[in-house]
């Protein structure tokens, strides 16, 4: 195995309970920005004012975003085939021809590009809630999936638990950060917080896989002294994929335009989280649980 940290000792068990106290912190911090500030919910689950509108010549679609800057709007703008573009802006049905008739003034005003209004709508409250009933059964089964293939394959529902807890904390820390931002959840948030569920569950598996193994190989070390080394062995794989991981969602959120910008801003912190997790919160539960017992 590739290795750029050789031979590390570090006591992690030993600063469990610094790894604990941040953890809690940095969930307070987003449970008051949460209770403060709220959630910023996208579209998709809110409901609001769709215009589509067709151009009579190619534009931009960065164009496009200043002009609604000008007139304080910051709609999704989708891009599709024809020089066809779709506005998506938050609102209540009684402000669809008001929002609609903005972006249409903006337009005319500030663009030289003749167009053709081809669909004014409202996306409904109830498809909202029904996506958000989705998104939440959808989190809800993989974090029990999960918690059951943990058990049996590890054959110990602490470990699960742990595994499960950690997860959790990746996720949450995530959605803080979001709240902190301001930035919108939509549906594409939802697929990075599962994909920061999926990333954050692999990694803590390898440690497990290797304490596993260890288990095995030194059935008299003690539990604490075990759990070190096994981390310290995977702590080269850890940082070379974490880094590898953070390198990309870099990329995404500084050249990736404004559609992908808040995707690879949860994947930015759930990575760092969920390296994190791993190692600082997942493992030591595991001891200090099976140490109480």
């Amino acid at each position: 195995m590739m290795r750029i940290i050789k031979k590390t000792n570090i006591d992690f068990i030993g600063k469990r309970y610094y790894y604990f106290v941040i953890s809690a912190v940095l969930i307070l911090i987003g449970s008051i920005s949460i209770a403060v500030k709220g959630i910023n919910l996208g579209l998709d689950f809110t409901g609001g004012t769709l215009l589509q509108i067709k151009f009579e010549k190619a534009v931009k679609i960065t164009e496009l975003r200043k002009i609604m800057k000008k007139v304080e709007l910051e709609p999704m703008i989708h891009e599709y085939e024809g020089n066809s573009f779709a506005f998506k802006v938050k609102g209540e049905q009684e402000n669809v021809n008001e929002i609609a008739n903005k972006i249409i003034s903006a337009l005319t005003s500030n663009l030289h590009n003749k167009f053709i209004e081809e669909k004014r709508d409202f996306v409904g409250p109830v498809v909202g809630r029904e996506l958000t009933k989705k998104a939440i059964f959808a989190i809800i089964l993989s974090l029990f999936g999960i918690i059951l293939y943990i058990a049996f394959r590890f054959a110990n529902p602490v470990w699960g638990t742990a595994g499960v807890l950690a997860l959790a904390h990746d996720v949450f820390i995530t959605i803080g950060a979001l709240s902190i931002t301001g930035r919108e959840i939509d549906l594409v948030i939802i697929a990075a917080l599962l994909t920061i569920a999926g990333y954050s569950i692999n990694d803590t598996i390898v440690i497990f896989d290797r304490m596993r193994e260890n288990l095995k190989k030194f059935p008299k070390m003690r539990l604490g002294q075990l759990i070190n080394l096994s981390i310290n062995e995977n702590l080269s794989r850890t940082i070379i994929t974490s880094v590898t991981v953070f390198i990309a969602a870099l990329c995404l959120f500084i050249f990736g335009g404004t559609v992908i910008n808040s995707f690879a801003f949860a994947i930015l912190i759930g990575n760092i989280s969920g390296t994190y997790s791993t190692i600082a919160i997942a493992s030591p539960m595991v001891y200090q649980w099976s140490k109480r017992r």
